[in-house]
């Protein structure tokens, strides 16, 4: 059985740019994770993430029990949100 932490959902245009960048890049090159953006360039995932963070389709998500930050799904985040800002 998979436990939940809950989260604080952080919109994207809260972080600063160099910021945003950076977890984005962390997110999409992280080591054994299957993120599904290791096709193209890490410019062409970094905008690809970006592109779903405007539209909506993931969010990213501090987790306040491991002091981390992620990326995840629409559903995913709905799931172990605290609240939404």
């Amino acid at each position: 059985m998979t436990t939940l932490h809950k989260g604080i959902i952080i919109h994207h245009d809260r972080l600063s740019p160099a910021a945003l960048q950076g977890l984005i890049e962390e997110f999409v090159t992280r080591d054994g994770t299957d993120t599904g953006y290791s096709d193209g360039s890490l410019a062409e995932s970094v905008e690809m993430v970006i592109r779903q963070l405007n539209r909506g389709e993931v969010f990213i998500v501090y987790d306040e029990a491991t002091q981390t930050a992620n990326i995840v799904t629409k559903e995913y985040a709905k799931s172990i949100s605290q609240e939404e800002t």
